[in-house]
């Protein structure tokens, strides 16, 4: 069972190159196909961490990697997503670009701070990754997104400043904080709960 997660994990890289190459060939059906591989990919980042934590081989070292595999899956997507619907990426590069440069520094900060990328895996990480999930959705469908899109982006802009609060906070790395409550508590030593089921 403990090959599971892992697996799981890669076949996250595995179904972002195939929706880039289903895109870039312009494939019959590919609105379908794509959203198929998208929400098979969702579910393997959902179970890959309820599976390691059921047989306790939730790693410092799997969950570094699932962070890190999450960023190529979404920008696999969204890549091939461009391909499909350059328009919607250039009526929205500006906030496309900001997005883009909060993410990167929270990686920076981490990598300054820690040596090490993020991998706090909060809630409100976990809400903007189906907040992104759904306005794909929207977009490979339509190609266009106005109010989910809106909606993505200032969500995704507080989880990333909530993330950067935690980086800032932690006086060690530590993987799987849930929010910037946990990461004073951690900081002042105190012991956190997280969820048996979503995180840690």
């Amino acid at each position: 069972m403990k090959h599971i997660p892992i697996a799981l994990i890669y076949s996250r890289l595995l179904i972002g190159f195939i929706i880039i190459l289903l895109s870039f060939f312009h494939t019959n059906h590919y609105s379908f196909l794509a959203i198929t591989l998208l929400s098979i990919g969702l579910l393997t980042d959902v179970f890959d961490g309820i599976i390691a934590r059921k047989f306790n081989i939730s790693t410092e070292k799997l969950r570094r990697l699932d962070s890190s595999i999450d960023q190529v899956f979404f920008i696999s997507v969204a890549v091939a997503t461009y391909l499909q619907c350059p328009d919607f990426f250039k009526v929205n590069l500006v906030k496309l670009i900001v997005l883009g440069a909060f993410e990167a520094s929270t990686y920076t900060l981490s990598y300054i701070k820690f040596r090490k990328e993020i991998a706090t895996h909060s809630i409100g990480a976990k809400i903007w990754t189906l907040t992104i999930f759904t306005t794909l959705v929207e977009i490979i469908v339509h190609c266009e997104s106005v109010i989910l899109f809106e909606f993505c982006f200032w969500i995704g802009l507080a989880t990333r400043l909530e993330i950067l609060a935690i980086v800032f906070t932690l006086k060690k790395w530590t993987n799987d904080v849930p929010s910037i409550y946990h990461a004073v508590k951690l900081r002042k030593g105190k012991e956190i709960k997280r969820n048996k089921l979503f995180n840690g």
